[in-house]
Order: C-alpha cells, then sequence, then structure tokens
C-alpha cells in the first residue's frame, strides 16, 4: 500500500475545516442516527430544532473530538490518547468514556465476541501497528484493530476513525470517512473482518472508496 495523497499538513488540515460538516454527517450516520445533512448543519451553527436530544449531543460530541485532534496532531497515538478522544465521543452516551472496556460485550450481526481489553496487550498491538511505514496503511491498521477489538462500552468505530485521521492528517494523506452510499458494503466488510480477523477484504474497500484529499 502506498499514500495515495501527499499533501501539506496545513492543506491537509484545511481539507478537513472545509468539509468538516460532510465529515461529521457521514459518522453520524455510519453509526445509524437518521439525521440530514441540514440536520447536523443546524446543530453545529448551534441552531434551535426538534431535533432528538441524542443526536444533537452525538454530532456535538464528534465535533469536538475532531477539534481536539486538530489542535493536538503531533500526540503520540498510544492507549492513552485514544482513551482521551473516546473521551470527546462518548461524553454522556455511555456507561463510561474515556476508560477501556472492563466488561464483555457483543456486536449485532455477527458471532464475534471481543474480548476484553487488556492495556498491556493494546500497547503492544499498537506498537505493532505504529511501526508500519506507510502512513496510509498504518492509519487504516489502526482504525480496523481499535473497531475489532471494541475498546470501548460505545463509540468504537467513531473513536478509531477519528484516531486513524488524526494520523492521516499529520502526515498529509487525506481524510478518511465512509460516504452514505458506501454504508452498507463498508458494514458488510467489517461484519466479515469481525468475524474472521482477516482485514485484506476492507482494508481494499477503505482504500479505494473511503479516502479523499487534494490533487496536487
Amino acid at each position: 500500500m502506498k499514500d495515495k495523497y501527499r499533501l501539506s499538513k496545513n492543506e491537509n488540515i484545511k481539507l478537513v475545516n472545509n468539509n468538516l460538516v460532510k465529515l461529521i454527517y457521514n459518522s453520524a450516520r455510519l453509526e445509524g442516527l437518521d439525521v440530514s445533512i441540514s440536520d447536523t448543519k443546524e446543530i453545529l451553527d448551534g441552531v434551535n430544532s426538534s431535533i432528538e436530544l441524542d443526536f444533537v449531543t452525538c454530532i456535538l460530541n464528534l465535533r469536538d473530538a475532531w477539534r481536539e485532534i486538530l489542535e493536538n496532531l503531533d500526540t503520540e497515538v498510544n492507549p492513552q490518547y485514544i482513551c482521551h478522544i473516546n473521551s470527546f465521543v462518548s461524553r454522556n452516551e455511555s456507561l463510561k468514556w474515556g476508560v477501556l472496556r472492563e466488561g464483555k460485550v457483543g456486536i449485532s450481526g455477527t458471532s464475534y465476541i471481543p474480548k476484553i481489553p487488556i492495556k498491556e496487550e493494546v500497547i503492544e498491538e499498537l506498537a505493532e501497528i505504529n511501526s508500519i511505514e506507510c502512513n496510509t496503511e498504518r492509519a487504516i491498521k489502526l482504525m480496523l484493530y481499535c473497531m475489532r477489538a471494541q475498546l470501548f462500552w460505545d463509540g468504537n468505530k467513531r473513536t478509531s476513525m477519528i484516531v486513524a485521521n488524526k494520523i492521516m492528517i499529520e502526515n498529509g494523506c487525506g481524510i478518511i470517512t465512509v460516504k452514505e452510499e458506501d454504508i452498507l458494503e463498508f458494514n458488510k466488510l467489517l461484519s466479515d473482518y469481525y468475524t474472521t480477523g482477516d482485514s485484506l477484504k476492507i482494508e481494499k474497500f477503505i482504500y479505494e472508496n473511503c479516502i479523499f484529499g487534494i490533487e496536487t
């Protein structure tokens, strides 16, 4: 795998800021929220509306998580950092947020049961992923590992994708996002990955369909 885009860090930050509403909307739709792009913009603009409070919380949490990574792009990606991002993503949404999951969970649509995460094992997995030379491949691998490991009680997909984008942005590699028209296929491949542990198909799909940037 090779990087699809070679932007400066500032160019990549500008790309995020110019597309932030769409990025947050895509994440909300991937999570299954029944919101429109106009709903998302209204929430981010602070416009009073009849949108459900849970939806508003999710959108604003995503905004704050994106702001956090953009303001701290040089921070090392380790368990503490990933927990820190989850503390923004899942604030007031889950049993606990910002800490590794301490109990068992199931994932709908698959028989796969993720084990309870152990910090030392997470550190080892991240060290192996962080040794990958290609920035885009490292970001995708990190995102998929965190999703399958289900490190948190809630917000795993959102947290994983935002942390992966931290790697993409600081290295000028574009942005990872799942467009609305790709959600069904992405979720199917993700479910297969959960079940088998084989990430090749979903890695290929993400690389070909879920990365965008600026042609230079």
